[in-house]
């Protein structure tokens, strides 16, 4: 069987400005092209496509995560690649791969088999240089307010409160506490700082969730990057680091277009992950693809607990959008695990362990209808998978109210997820969205912390020190406190043990750390034992990636 990047290799791609102007109208005059095959799209045409009919927003999430993959981002290509097969006008748009995993264990983030963006290489690696410019953009304020502090400080920062950390991206957990400014005089004041991986970095999230420079400018001025000894906040824009972090990000901050195996058009931008970071593509990238189609399918990271819950409560607040319809992907083999099956005995037939494990699938779907919206299951289909197994998932989506479909698009592309885009459309146009947050604007950081554990992943409560309270408090004394929450935690289960799987109940969220994000305009709380820098495992994908006799890349999936 032929290998994602075998696949990926044999498409017929078409010039990347063909694709724009046949199927979005965008003429080469407003693309920056890079190469063949990789374009990014000029923010003063987009600026100029805003209109009052835009197309329809459909969500691409999923069951809690396992070893045995759900295929999210597959599902989002295939389900684009569809809704053109059968006439309708769609986009894609789905996050940036990050370095770390592809060189770590989770891989790249540009769908397989045959539901793939392409060309998958260069998104994989260093695509059109976005990761750079925001690590780049992240490291050269660490490096004026070390500056700053060495050439006296007027702003009297105390060095004990830096809360600013430097980025790689890269899984690196040796950098995830350092001490800087080591080795003399000259290479000033030493102090403990760290590094977070590009993805989590809060550049990262301001460049995703800004909608245009201005605006851009304007959020990266508000970072507050530590506090001085009477505990002030010190933001970027006190330091003049906002205007030069600006012109690094001028290039990034412009969508990404691709296209599919099917050349199909779509936006690759943005990359934060939903297990640390909000999860989401940039909202300028959806919004143009609102505005340049009649359907847009987007993706939110990991499960629907992490991703989509910041997809709606962060994305959607902050840029005004209102999704139609949630398709919630879920598999056989991860069902199976969900309901006790180890990762070794996966391909052996065992509904009732499916059965068991949808308890997973029907909290996920019950939390996403929460928010008002519609939700259709996505079973993407393995070969492994059994008619009795199969049938198991269909009984509990009609247990839950809602369609469930088999989708191979794995195997066939857009045509194996046909009945899955028709089932969309059908329901987008029977069932209005209903569109609403978990919680308000008005409510405490506190609340909206205990909203989400209480409501999301059915925790008793969450707990946290006085030290913890405090800082709650803190923030909404500096005035942050109409701000959403981004969960930080593991992606593995609802709780925050990431070996209590399925739908657990009867535990409490530890909080062990609060970050404020005041250019994303958000408040980050870290749970239990999750890392904003993560490690490569024994044996890192790294080991298996070079290059062939012939040239090529082998080992990337």
């Amino acid at each position: 069987m032929e290998s994602d990047i075998e696949i990926a290799r044999s498409a017929n791609l078409r010039l990347i400005q063909d694709v724009a102007l046949e199927k979005l109208g965008i003429s080469a005059d407003h693309l920056e092209i890079y190469g063949r095959h990789k374009a990014k799209v000029r923010l003063n045409y987009l600026k100029s496509l805003e209109q009052n009919d835009p197309g329809k927003l459909i969500l691409v999430t999923a069951i809690t995560p396992t070893p045995a993959g759900e295929g999210k981002t597959t599902t989002t290509v295939g389900l684009g690649d569809a809704l053109n097969r059968i006439g309708r006008r769609a986009m894609i748009c789905v996050r940036e791969p990050s370095l770390g995993p592809c060189f770590g264990m989770k891989g790249g983030a540009a769908g397989g088999g045959f539901a793939q963006v392409v060309p998958m290489e260069d998104i994989n690696l260093h695509f059109t240089g976005d990761m750079h410019a925001i690590g780049s953009a992240n490291n050269l304020l660490a490096a004026m307010i070390d500056n700053h502090i060495y050439w006296g400080n007027h702003l009297d920062i105390d060095l004990r409160r830096v809360t600013w950390r430097r980025a790689v991206d890269m899984n690196d957990r040796s950098l995830r506490g350092v001490i800087s400014s080591v080795g003399g005089v000259g290479n000033g004041y030493p102090r403990e700082a760290g590094f977070d991986i590009t993805v989590a970095s809060e550049v990262m999230a301001i460049l995703c969730l800004s909608d245009s420079v201005e605006d851009l400018q304007r959020r990266l001025n508000q970072i507050v990057i530590g506090y001085t000894r009477d505990r002030k906040p010190v933001c970027a824009g006190d330091i003049e680091a906002s205007g030069a972090m600006t012109v690094l990000l001028g290039d990034a901050l412009m969508p990404n277009l691709v296209q599919t195996l099917e050349n199909n058009p779509a936006f690759v931008h943005g990359g934060p992950f939903a297990n640390i970071a909000h999860g989401c593509n940039s909202v300028i990238a959806t919004k143009a693809a609102l505005n340049l189609s009649d359907y847009v399918v987007t993706e939110a990271g990991f499960g629907a607990d992490l991703g989509a819950e910041k997809f709606f409560n962060i994305k959607c607040r902050k840029a005004g959008l209102t999704p139609a319809i949630a398709v919630i992907v879920a598999t056989v083999r991860a069902l199976k695990m969900h309901g006790g099956v180890a990762k070794e005995a996966l391909c052996k037939e065992n509904t009732k362990a499916v059965i068991v494990g949808c308890g997973n699938l029907h909290r996920h779907i019950e939390n996403v209808q929460g928010y008002g919206i519609p939700v259709v299951v996505a079973i993407n289909r393995f070969s492994s998978d059994s008619e009795s197994e199969i049938d198991a998932i269909l009984s509990a989506c009609a247990e839950n109210g809602v369609e469930g479909i088999e989708a191979n698009h794995w195997a066939d592309g857009g045509a194996g997820a046909q009945a899955l885009a028709e089932t969309v459309v059908k329901v987008l146009e029977n069932e209005p969205s209903r569109f609403k947050m978990l919680y308000e604007d008005s409510v405490s950081l506190w609340e909206k912390t205990r909203t989400i554990a209480r409501r999301t992943y059915r925790a008793d409560d969450i707990i946290a020190d006085k030290k913890i309270r405090d800082r709650f408090k803190q923030l909404e004394d500096e005035g942050y406190g109409l701000f959403p929450i981004c969960m930080a935690k593991t992606q593995y289960s609802f709780s925050t043990d990431p070996n209590l799987k399925n739908a657990p109940t009867g535990f409490s969220v530890p909080v062990r750390e609060v970050r404020l994000s005041g250019g994303a305009e958000f408040v980050v709380v870290v749970c239990g034992d999750v890392m904003t820098m993560p490690g490569l495992p024994r044996v890192p994908a790294a080991n298996a990636i070079r290059f062939d006799e012939q040239g090529k890349i082998v080992g990337l999936f």
